[in-house]
């Protein structure tokens, strides 16, 4: 079977509201981030030659605007070198967490609506990185749920790679950091401890080498090593 690859990637920088733990703020890159994504294809393009892989035509991203547009200037930016056709696909699949019908509050926002619930008990201090909690309001999911959520997709998408791939290839995903730790786990290649000591680097890829449904093997590509005690911001 030839070389499979999935290249995960964070989007890039974005305009980000503060205090507000959702990742489904539908605010777009800042200048920074955009510089970012195109230094990304630079990368990508390197590694693409140095390798000889061939990159798959479709790029998979999350419909968060922050995402479809960092991988959106990496297709612009690739496209002239590559013999295939390249296009994005959108995937509710890869979006980050959700908190249902707290998206968008900010944290004090949050801890008061499930404080003045009657329902529901005061948030435990760790909410927000506590990989098994789910806020207990309508529509919200752990990160625990939404890494095996992405991590679902990946394993669909590099299987039918698999059928079709006659030469080694890389295929983009463009999503989020916390989703993408949290599949990670999922897939074999974190431990659990290790999900909460790493990071991801905006527009930067880890690599994953994929060799069956349950085979998934890191070979390239840098974590983010997470400071002490640092704010839970993805």
């Amino acid at each position: 079977m030839p070389k499979l690859v999935a290249a995960l990637m964070r989007h890039a920088e974005y305009r980000q509201k503060a205090d507000t733990p959702s990742a489904h703020q539908p605010f777009p890159l800042t200048v920074n981030g955009q510089a970012q994504a195109r230094q990304a294809a630079v990368t990508l393009s390197r590694l693409l030659q140095e390798n000889s892989w061939q990159l798959y035509p479709a790029i998979d991203c999350s419909h968060m605007l922050r995402a479809w547009q960092t991988a959106q200037i990496i297709c612009e930016e690739l496209a002239p070198s590559c013999s295939a056709s390249l296009h994005l696909a959108g995937f509710d699949a890869l979006a980050e967490r959700g908190l249902g019908s707290a998206a968008n509050l900010s944290v004090a926002e949050i801890a008061a609506v499930v404080h003045e619930d009657a329902r529901f008990a005061d948030l435990p201090p760790d909410w927000k990185s506590n990989s098994h909690f789910r806020l207990p309001l309508q529509g919200a999911e752990s990160l625990m749920q939404a890494g095996a959520r992405v991590a679902a997709h990946l394993t669909q998408s590099m299987a039918s790679l698999a059928d079709q791939a006659r030469q080694d290839t890389l295929k983009l995903f463009v999503g989020h950091g916390a989703a993408f730790r949290h599949a990670a786990h999922h897939l074999g290649v974190l431990g659990f401890e290790q999900i909460a000591q790493l990071s991801m680097y905006h527009a930067q890829a880890v690599f994953f080498q994929y060799q069956g449904k349950s085979d998934w093997r890191h070979i390239a590509g840098e974590w983010k090593v997470r400071a002490r005690h640092s704010a839970y911001t993805d």
